[in-house]
């Protein structure tokens, strides 16, 4: 059984559903699978083949139908490659090397040489704004521009929203919904279909449970290419403010925005994050 779900019908359901929304993916796509050091990684490629590239990594729990309400935006300037992190719950190897290791940064060496592209753009969120960040403090050469929406690795991590999910996981469904609501930040009616989809994976999938290690001042100087920060307010499981500082005095040429009334889900940002991709 593979060890990231709490069962295999889990891992059925959850595969089943997410290739029914692959199906219904707002552009035309190709769906690539890359031979990497950490297993098959698979990959929505979307837009004109001559198009500069731009790598998409989604969030902790998610896959690459988490760009589905920006991809029709940004398909047509760029070539999208949106990537199914791996560990996570989409059709990519269910490997979890270290987060402190140069594990990441040398398995998307391999996906990037797979998909034949030398230097990229990069969108990260959350937990894939922590890969495209170590990515980019590694290897700053091969990026282009960095956008990161709420990413991890600068400012604190809070613990309290753990508390709250322990406590509504004994109402099963239910809870799982409340805390799903709670940790993304998920409160107006026309996030119920997301939020659906939070329950479904989470009632099915077991998240990374470590710690994301946090750069430091000087790997965050690392960041010469021209960097755009969005990160929420009320963000219960990162400190934006924190953040925003820390990338302000590190990054001092970076575009921070801050949220004030966002939570760790940050939406609706499509046109401003293709305005700075587009310089």
């Amino acid at each position: 059984m593979n060890t990231i779900y709490k069962s295999e019908a889990g891992a059925n359901e959850i595969q089943r559903h997410y290739r029914g929304m692959l199906s219904n993916w707002p552009v035309p796509a190709e769906h690539v699978r890359v031979p990497t050091g950490e297993g098959e990684t698979f990959v929505v490629v979307s837009g004109p083949e001559d198009a500069p590239p731009l790598l998409l990594l989604h969030g902790s729990g998610a896959n690459a139908t988490m760009w589905g309400a920006d991809i029709a935006s940004w398909a047509g300037p760029f070539r999208t490659y949106a990537v199914d992190l791996i560990g996570e719950p989409g059709l990519s190897a269910p490997s979890r090397p270290p987060l402190t290791s140069d594990a990441y940064a040398l398995w998307l060496d391999d996906v990037l040489e797979g998909l034949g592209i030398t230097t990229t753009s990069i969108v990260g969120a959350s937990l894939g704004g922590w890969m495209a960040l170590d990515y980019a403090t590694r290897r700053p050469e091969r990026v282009t521009r960095l956008a990161l929406l709420c990413p991890g690795g600068i400012g604190r991590q809070k613990i309290g929203w753990l508390f709250k999910a322990l406590l509504l996981r004994p109402f099963g469904r239910w809870g799982v919904r409340q805390s799903a609501r709670t940790v993304a930040g998920l409160e107006a009616p026309e996030d119920g279909p997301v939020l659906d989809y939070l329950v479904l994976t989470f009632t099915q999938f077991k998240p990374r449970m470590d710690r994301l290690p946090v750069f430091s001042d000087e790997a965050l100087s690392r960041l010469t290419m021209p960097t755009l920060v969005i990160v929420g307010g009320r963000d219960v499981m990162l400190d934006s403010e924190d953040t925003a500082r820390r990338v302000r005095q590190n990054v001092p040429h970076a575009t921070v925005n801050l949220l004030p009334d966002v939570g760790h889900s940050i939406l609706g940002q499509t046109d401003s994050v293709l305005t700075f991709l587009r310089g």
